[in-house]
């Protein structure tokens, strides 16, 4: 089990930015590693943060990443251990559209079963 913790901060402006937390504590940066498309990423900067266990994470969303589709990044502990720590993805373009409906019609649906047992329960009860 890894001793660093990753919790996200913010997204904005084509970066994710997060905190590292390290219960070892041992002054120095963590390695760390982002994967897109199972290569390394470039434009990732790791700060001191308010403690010594404490480390800011800022990853820069490279542009050929801004593409339809579902595109998925993962923060791992660099070196030879390769732990997953987090991921985050970005959703954009039909695909996006046409997921969010499909999940809206699927959640309506549902929603109607729920009330015709309710009103069933009703009828049966009373």
């Amino acid at each position: 089990m890894s001793d660093l913790t990753v919790t996200k901060i913010r997204f904005r402006n084509g970066t994710w930015e997060g905190v590292i937390q390290n219960t070892a504590d041992t002054g120095l940066p963590p390695d760390i590693q982002v994967l897109f498309q199972d290569q390394p990423l470039e434009g990732v900067a790791i700060t001191e943060g308010s403690s010594s266990s404490e480390w800011n994470l800022h990853i820069t969303i490279p542009t050929e990443a801004i593409a339809e589709g579902v595109q998925t990044f993962v923060i791992t502990e660099g070196g030879s251990a390769g732990q997953k720590l987090e991921s985050f993805s970005l959703i954009a373009g039909e695909a996006a559209v046409d997921d969010m409906r499909a999940e809206i019609e699927l959640l309506r649906a549902e929603l109607d079963m729920l009330k015709r047992a309710f009103r069933r329960h009703c009828l049966e009860t009373s």
